[in-house]
């Protein structure tokens, strides 16, 4: 009976997912050293805090209406970086979306440790992505973002980009409040300021390949990086 109910429940909620069209995604990244909101990932190499490595950042995602559900990964190819996020995404329009993001980049725990020290990190954010200009704001609400005395950082980060053509987008982003663990700032400080160029490079009459260049700086930490990708 037990086998009967479970393979009702399989059956129901197959059913459901092809009533409302859903849709299911996968991809990767391959980028030549990962750099997020201005802050380099691969800190560990050489204890040097602008030196990175390759990094492979694949994604899985399902789509059902304007819910979206997925994980994002970031695995350096010298093993200094293991990153698994969970995301789920509401599209109240076209253009307007809130994402609640579970990251987990440390792992010098169990990754399904969720005490009061747990590695996870919880954040909330609400993007618009117009024609050419988009504005996101991120706030980091529970979890391992602390301050020095135990308490949560909050450690929040916005970010406004414009699209000056359709392969050229700039952007500048900054820390809001003291962000000890995260975005390494005492208070307000601009961490992500650059230019992304986007192009597709023809392999063959049928298949071409997106790649990507990201030059930017870090005002903050005085720093400057450089961020080749290709996305397959």
């Amino acid at each position: 009976m037990r086998k009967i109910k479970v393979l009702a429940i399989c059956v129901i909620a197959m059913s459901l997912t092809m009533s409302v069209k859903a849709q299911f995604s996968t991809g990767a990244d391959i980028v030549s050293s990962y750099v997020w909101r201005g802050v380099p990932q691969d800190r560990s190499v050489a204890g040097n805090p602008t030196l990175g490595s390759p990094n492979i950042q694949p994604y899985v995602s399902f789509t059902t209406r304007k819910l979206t559900l997925g994980s994002w990964a970031s695995g350096s190819f010298l093993g200094n970086v293991k990153e698994v996020d969970l995301n789920a995404t509401y599209a109240f329009t076209s253009a307007l979306a809130l994402t609640v993001t579970d990251y987990n980049w440390n792992f010098s725990k169990s990754y399904f440790d969720y005490s009061s020290t747990t590695d996870h990190i919880y954040e909330a954010t609400l993007a618009y992505t117009g024609a050419a200009f988009s504005a996101q704001i991120n706030t980091m609400f529970a979890g391992a973002d602390k301050l020095a005395n135990g308490n949560n950082a909050f450690s929040t980060y916005a970010e406004l980009g414009y699209q000056i053509n359709p392969i050229a987008k700039v952007f500048l982003g900054a820390a809001l409040t003291e962000s000890p663990s995260v975005y390494f700032t005492k208070g307000f400080g601009v961490t992500n300021v650059g230019l992304k160029i986007s192009k597709s490079i023809a392999i063959t009459d049928k298949f071409s390949l997106p790649v990507y260049g990201i030059v930017g700086a870090n005002p903050y930490s005085g720093n400057a990086f450089f961020v080749a990708g290709v996305t397959l």
